[in-house]
């Protein structure tokens, strides 16, 4: 896609949601938070009726607040250094983008070792997460 439209984060939050039930059959959306800046994909009717049918509570943030998305900020920084402006003069295609996108979005969440969570994938991380005992009234994490 060339723009930015509703359908665009509408796919991306149905594969996302898609991917999690496949990959955790105890997946569930309770206490969920989905947040974003206030671009107009985010604040369509039909994306917000989306996130509200998937239960999913929708947060935007405030304009000009660079505080509130800082950790995405952070990764957006890191996919354009280390695929957009890596990789960008060997792309004929925008379908040729988008593959690149999806596979560092798969390597960034299974196998990039992350030295904050003792240099394991999230992947690992949240499986051993979900492996330990957890008291019934503690909120599982999402």
């Amino acid at each position: 896609m060339r723009t930015k439209t509703s359908l665009l984060v509408q796919s991306a939050l149905e594969q996302s949601l898609f991917i999690r039930r496949r990959t955790n059959s105890e997946f569930t959306t309770q206490g969920l938070l989905h947040h974003s800046d206030a671009g107009s994909q985010y604040t369509a009717l039909a994306f917000t009726e989306q996130l509200a049918a998937a239960g999913i509570t929708g947060s935007i943030g405030t304009i000009g607040d660079a505080l509130d998305n800082a950790l995405m900020e952070s990764t957006i920084g890191l996919f354009k250094a280390e695929v957009i402006w890596h990789e960008q003069k060997l792309w004929e295609s925008w379908q040729q983008v988008e593959q690149a996108t999806a596979a560092w979005v798969s390597w960034f969440n299974t196998q990039r070792l992350h030295s904050s969570i003792g240099d394991l994938p999230p992947v690992e991380y949240e499986a051993l997460y979900y492996d330990e005992p957890r008291d019934s009234s503690e909120p599982a994490a999402a």
